[in-house]
Order: structure tokens, then sequence, then C-alpha cells
């Protein structure tokens, strides 16, 4: 009798238990993360704060759903530090804080882990953080207050700054390199992803701007936790501006792709392709196979394609979410989404 009265209590925890793995998120346990940036909370960053689902918008529960159900299991989520923190080193507003754990929680509960994108260019209502380096404490503050919100490492990762390219690559990399520490000073768990200086170009990484390069800067970046990775970016047009629907020729990645992946193995680094987008062209389609095909190793966590939403009309690299005409970008895309129990993995190599 106590046996099965033990079992009857140990029932709905069983179940409980049983949920919570079924729905577990993977910002932490999948050896990829492969997905979509799904914009619109950053949109319109001259109207500031804005009008939600005016000015800007967060995902739809129909969106993450299609998301999910491609494959991916990653979105990058950009938004506005102006709408989070409309005053610097003040609390989080808390509307817009609801709003983005609405959508970790949504995402959560279709499998999906959450990049928290803050999507400001190194600026804060349109001030450099090279023309006011009172902005870099700041940004400290920010990442701080955010990570005292959210602490599940499992449901989000922390994307320190989108593309800042308002200040020197050293002044940059110095500034995220202290916010890593701060923030682990603070025992926050979660993944960091660090945005390369300048526009955090793959083509350039190797560059120099000014007295010095991505590829000198961050070759000593660490973790204690081991949980930090190099963000690059990377489209296909003439000038790599992602402005444009011309392509350069597949091959014309392979040399570039390598280096960087030989450079980030030999400096014990990790990187992720946070934005990368063409359009549907022949041509730009090649493209994207063999971007796809040439991020293959340990020192590559994955990658999130720009850019799936709901506003973006007729963008011409935008990812629909239209069961019934699915946006051509998704039948490659889905072939590379990470699976991370597939029903019949390859033979190993000897």
């Amino acid at each position: 009798m106590k046996s099965l009265i033990h079992l009857a209590l140990s029932l709905p925890l069983l179940i409980l238990l049983t949920v919570s793995v079924a729905h577990a998120t993977t910002c932490l346990s999948a050896a990829r993360l492969t997905g979509v940036n799904v914009a619109g909370a950053e949109f319109n960053s001259k109207r500031l704060p804005g009008v939600v689902f005016k000015d800007y918008t967060y995902p739809k529960d129909s969106e993450l759903a299609y998301i999910a159900t491609q494959g991916a299991n990653v979105i990058r989520l950009p938004f506005r530090w102006e709408r989070l923190q409309p005053e610097a080193n003040k609390p989080l507003n808390e509307d817009e804080l609801k709003r983005l754990k609405n959508t970790v929680n949504k995402a959560a509960a279709q499998r999906l882990c959450v990049i928290l994108d803050v999507h400001n260019y190194a600026e804060y209502y349109g001030e450099s953080f090279e023309e006011k380096p009172a902005l870099e404490n700041a940004f400290v503050d920010l990442w701080k207050r955010i990570a005292a919100e959210f602490t599940d490492p499992t449901r989000t990762i922390f994307g320190l700054m989108n593309e800042p390219a308002h200040m020197p690559v050293e002044q940059w990399a110095d500034l995220a390199k202290r916010t890593v520490k701060a923030l682990r000073d603070a025992d926050a768990p979660n993944r960091i992803f660090v945005g390369g200086g300048s526009w955090s170009g793959l083509h350039d990484w190797f560059k120099p701007k000014g007295e010095t390069s991505n590829a000198e800067e961050f070759a000593d970046l660490k973790d204690p936790l081991k949980r930090t990775t190099l963000e690059v970016h990377q489209y296909a047009d003439e000038w790599y501006s992602g402005t444009k629907t011309d392509c350069h020729p597949a091959d014309h990645f392979d040399p570039r792709f390598e280096r960087i992946s030989a450079w980030a193995a030999e400096h014990n680094q990790q990187l992720f392709l946070g934005e990368f987008g063409v359009a549907t062209t022949e041509e730009c389609l090649q493209v994207l196979e063999r971007m796809l095909s040439l991020m293959k190793g340990p020192m590559w966590k994955g990658w999130t394609y720009w850019a799936a939403g709901g506003w973006w009309g007729d963008y011409p690299f935008a990812l629909n979410t239209n069961a019934t005409t699915p946006s051509l970008q998704w039948k490659l895309l889905k072939d590379h989404f990470y699976i991370e129990n597939p029903p019949n993995p390859p033979e190993p190599v000897n």
C-alpha cells in the first residue's frame, strides 16, 4: 500500500519532469544553434520609444510555431536599447520588459532558444559611444539589469551589441570584454555572443581598422564559463552591405570562411554567423547553400538567417511564414538546420 501511495504521489512530479524535459530549450544543451532572425522589435529607430504594433512589433505565436516546425532551434531577436531602458542607468521599462519576456516564454514553448540582441550599433538615442564615453558604463549597467531578469540560461543568450560600428574596434573589444567580466562577476550563467567590431564582417575580420583588427583584438577573448562566442555577419553583394540583391560567385566565400575558421581553431574561439541573407536569384541561392556548407567543425556554434518577421513587405531576403507559398530560402535552410538526434546518423569516418 505504501508503495502504491508513494507512486501516486510521485506521478505528478514525474509528469512535470517529463513535460519539462520534453519542452526544454536548447541554449545550453544544443551542440549547434541554427535558426533565423525574427525582426520587428528594432524597427523605426527614429520613433523612440514609438508605439508597439504601430512603429515596431514582436513575433506572433504562429510565426514562432512555423519557424520551429521548419527545424530551427534558435531565433535572434533584435530590439532597441532605448525602448527597454528609456533612461541610461535607470530601471528597465516594465511594459517592454514584459514583451521581451512573453516572447521568450512563447519561444520556449516551441523549444526555441532566444538570442536577445541589442540592435543599437554602439549608439544610444543617436549619440555614439565614441563621442560619449559615459555610455560605456551605461551599457554595462544595461546588461547587468537584463541579466537579473533573464536568469534561465537554457532559454536566453545575451547578444551584447549588433554591429558596434560607431566606436573604434579596440574600444569595443575592451568594452565587450569588460561586459563579459561584469556579467560573470554578477553570476550570470547565460551564453554570451560578442559581435565583432565595426560591422562585424567576416570578410574583413583581418583587415586593420585604424591601428588594429578584429582578429587582433579578439584572439584573447576569455570566459571562465567557456560560454562566450564571437558573432560575425556576412552578406553576399559586391560591398557585403546586405542592401543589394546581387551576389558574388559562391566560391568567392570559400577562402574567407576557411581563413576565419582556421583563426578560430588556432585561438580557441567559437564563431556564430548572426546575419546573412540573399535574394532568390539562382546565383544567390547557390551562395546561400555554399555559406551553409562552409560552417563546419567545432569552431562554428551555428547561425541565424536574416530575416523572418511579418512586417518585411517585399524585402528580397525575407522569409515568410506561409506554409502554402514558403520563401525559396526555406528549403536550403531546412536542409542545414541542426538535428540533435537524427533518425539515420551518418556512419563514422575511420
